[in-house]
């Protein structure tokens, strides 16, 4: 996909400009990825973790649909290119230092994990003394899946790698 504008980011010259100037001036890690964090915009809940490089975030803003890059494919991805559940985006935030990205979309009754759930985040960790068990069971908060992932990534590469 090709921008229709040249969108430049504010080079990073002073922390007070970065963490109380107007300018945008995200700071890409080591690799050229800032980590983001996707919440539903309706109900607040966190949807995904994911990463961008530069164009992903250019391609975010001017398109209002989310644009990640997949660490493990090594390509920008438009989450829901396959499964048809595009992130529309309907804010996007950066924290203090412009090292962190907060993206709130909108996925209609759809779903952001790969694995078919609504969330990535559909299991909860319990709390409290650890017996002496040497595991944790979690604990399933989303009980249906949304879609079926064999069904919908038949034949694509796997989203991850373990």
């Amino acid at each position: 996909m090709v921008l229709t504008a040249t969108i430049m980011f504010k080079k990073r010259e002073n922390i007070e400009e970065i963490e109380e100037g107007k300018l945008l001036s995200p700071k890409f890690d080591n690799d050229g990825l800032i980590p983001v964090v996707t919440t539903c915009y309706n109900t607040k809940e966190i949807l995904m973790h994911g990463y961008m490089n530069v164009e992903a975030l250019k391609l975010s803003i001017e398109t209002k649909e989310a644009h990640y890059w997949s660490r493990s494919r090594k390509q920008i991805w438009h989450k829901g290119k396959t499964s048809g559940f595009v992130q529309k985006i309907k804010e996007i935030r950066i924290d203090d230092d412009q090292d962190s990205v907060w993206m709130s979309v909108d996925i209609g009754d759809g779903a952001s994990c790969h694995v078919g759930y609504k969330s990535c985040f559909y299991r909860s960790i319990p709390l409290g003394k650890i017996s002496n068990a040497r595991q944790i069971e979690m604990n399933f908060e989303e009980k249906e899946k949304k879609f079926n992932p064999e069904e919908v990534y038949k034949g694509q590469p796997n989203p991850t790698k373990i």
